[in-house]
């Protein structure tokens, strides 16, 4: 009864991961370490290795479900899915119906995020040097002039190129694996996915996600473990530069004509809400969006609190 009770625990911890990755800025990885299974989580990813594998090459089904946590994680990642099932719908409605202030709660969520990752560097001449390089070349490669976004038309190796690429992001605290997907234009398309049930791309998401979980994620824990200050340092610059991506307000350049018959923004420009204001003859919506903003931002300084207070109960335990 006590195993049951756990793994319905479990399968609800899951579920609060998954709500988190759905959003651009919180962390997934965060949420397991409040919820206490983090470890637990790490030690189940890092034991999908050869050995392991080999066992089920075998047939040793029962000793490879046993080595690599496999209830455990099977019910995690069960808890994962209904979240991302049940949010991608109303995120995709959101975004489409309030962009402005989605975007701007989105913005909230990245500004405290890296002033978060920003406060674990110790600044000196190769830090500051780490960052103001990823800064500049993440805000050239998200400029969205320079950064087309026709995810409605992305090819099948880039979706895969995508999950494992924003699974690396997922595992880790304080990094958003949403926030990745938004670099990378395939936000929008991903959520979209979900909600329509496209089995073939969410196939092909997840085939990159389990790639990258075996191989990147190792390389990712490598450089945390040799490098630390210096990844986190070349992120907080990545994230500052990328915040351009999310500005709330934008002005089409080009659009396109999807699979679908419909008209999609090819390219755009950041624009100020003035500006906004008058090309479409709409109201900005400049205070709701501060409003959003600060909403998005206090979120995450919320969850960090409680996750710092939950590591000094455990060490005072201790």
């Amino acid at each position: 009864m006590r195993k049951q009770t756990n793994y319905i625990l479990t399968f609800f911890k899951g579920i609060a991961m998954g709500a988190a990755d759905v959003i651009p800025g919180v962390s997934g990885g965060t949420i397991a370490f409040i919820t206490g299974i983090y470890e637990r989580f790490l030690n189940a990813i890092k034991s999908i290795n050869i050995a392991n594998i080999k066992l089920l090459l075998h047939g040793k089904f029962k000793e490879f479900w046993t080595n690599i946590d496999g209830t455990f994680i099977a019910v995690l990642l069960g808890g994962i899915a209904v979240s991302f099932l049940s949010l991608a719908k109303l995120i995709t409605y959101l975004i489409d119906s309030y962009p402005i202030l989605v975007w701007a709660f989105f913005s909230g969520l990245i500004v405290a995020s890296t002033i978060f990752i920003a406060r674990s560097v110790k600044w000196n001449i190769k830090t500051v040097t780490a960052f103001a390089v990823f800064a500049v070349f993440a805000f050239f490669i998200t400029s969205p002039e320079n950064s087309p976004i026709n995810s409605s038309e992305a090819s099948y190796w880039y979706i895969f190129l995508c999950g494992a690429i924003a699974i690396c992001a997922m595992i880790l605290p304080g990094i958003s694996g949403s926030f990745i997907l938004v670099l990378l234009g395939e936000y929008l398309f991903i959520m979209e996915s979900l909600a329509k049930l496209d089995f073939i791309v969410i196939g092909i998401f997840l085939c990159g996600a389990g790639v990258g979980i075996v191989t990147f994620s190792r390389v990712l824990s490598w450089l945390f473990k040799h490098f630390k200050i210096i990844t986190l340092a070349s992120l907080t610059g990545f994230m500052f530069g990328s915040l351009n991506k999310i500005w709330p307000w934008k002005h089409t350049l080009t659009t396109f004509t999807d699979s679908h018959g419909t008209e999609q923004a090819l390219s755009q420009k950041n624009i100020l809400p003035s500006v906004y204001t008058e090309l479409t003859k709409t109201d900005a919506q400049v205070a709701q969006a501060l409003i959003f903003a600060l909403i998005g931002f206090l979120l995450i300084f919320t969850v960090e609190f409680i996750s710092k207070k939950i590591t000094k109960e455990k060490n005072t335990a201790i």
